[in-house]
């Protein structure tokens, strides 16, 4: 099979590789999947640059997001069948060193799920990582319907989605941009209130807007740098839930704060969290994109050839939604 490698870490250009791999075979309880779609992420490209950590494989093939057709199904899998629409998370995570830069995965059959007919593969290869942390971070501790819900980053690849799940969870959704086209992008996606944090308030249209009550949960992309704005706009027994802290990724908890709220902070990051919890999340997004129209963003296609440069567009950090490399070409 056609695949993208690395075996050191450092720049796209110098250490990504493309050529030829003995294409995988499905082991027990594993499926193999024809991909059609990878999706990247910041973490990808994270690992691939060494920002992450060393190199936990030999020869590691990045990326974890994919969509595709599984083409072979290994022993005890019944979820499944050769010729199924599929969209993947997690590919190279978990003590897998191969992901889905690649015309072919195999992988557990429980990291796999059905890709509904009206959904293009490159939108598929969009839900994995983005798709399954929003819904995690907004549902990890029970039903939000009558909740007010802050999401940071409303038009980011997570953000995006968290608006429009919690929309669907029935909550009342703020968002927080950057942008005057990051600003129709979070009401696309459904926010009832979108505030510029560059040019507006927003401490005070938060809590305008929540009639000085604050948020119920706060979807956060940047904990650390958000922090100081974040405890002002929360309401009473309420849950931050935190995926990224670039601004600050050693923040300074001010736990007295905190307490007399009774904030919770909920952290997480999708590969560790308990099988049983992504497994909900599995089945709650195949509800949801079955139950009406889905805002997919893409932020550009590449040939797998050029995965290096969809690395390199993921790193100039203006991108609106998912990276994607177009695998069959």
């Amino acid at each position: 099979m056609r695949a993208v490698w690395y075996e050191r870490t450092g720049a796209a250009p110098t250490v990504l590789t493309v050529g030829e791999m003995p294409t995988p075979e499905a082991g027990p309880g594993e499926v193999r999947v024809r991909l059609e779609a990878s999706g990247v992420n910041p973490a990808d490209v994270g690992r691939r640059s060494g920002n992450y950590r060393a190199m936990e494989f030999p020869r590691v093939i990045p990326n974890s997001d994919g969509a595709g057709i599984i083409d072979q199904v290994g022993e005890g899998v019944t979820r499944f069948a050769v010729g199924d629409r599929v969209w993947l998370f997690n590919g190279q995570r978990n003590g897998r060193a191969f992901g889905t830069a690649a015309e072919y995965i195999t992988l557990a059959d429980y990291l796999v799920t059905p890709l509904p007919q009206d959904v293009s593969f490159a939108a598929g290869a969009t839900l994995g990582i983005p798709c399954m942390t929003a819904w995690c971070a907004l549902f990890a501790d029970g039903p939000i319907s009558g909740q007010t819900v802050l999401v940071t980053g409303g038009a980011g690849a997570v953000g995006h989605y968290a608006v429009q799940l919690a929309k669907w969870g029935g909550a009342r959704v703020i968002a927080t941009v950057s942008s005057q086209v990051k600003d129709v992008e979070a009401r696309l996606a459904g926010a009832d209130t979108v505030v510029n944090y560059r040019t507006e308030d927003v401490v005070s249209k938060v809590m305008a807007f929540t009639e000085n009550r604050g948020v119920d949960r706060v979807i956060d992309v940047d904990f650390g740098g958000n922090l100081a704005t974040t405890l002002k706009i929360m309401a009473m027994n309420s849950t931050i839930a935190v995926y990224a802290t670039n601004g600050n990724r050693t923040p300074t908890l001010p736990v007295r704060e905190l307490m007399e709220k009774c904030i919770t902070v909920r952290s997480l990051v999708l590969f560790a969290l308990p099988p049983p919890l992504l497994a909900a999340a599995q089945a709650d997004i195949t509800k949801w994109l079955a139950s009406g129209t889905r805002v997919h963003n893409i932020a550009g296609q590449f040939a797998l050839a050029e995965t290096a440069d969809a690395h390199l567009a993921v790193e100039k950090g203006d991108k609106i939604g998912t990276v994607i490399v177009d695998c069959a070409r």
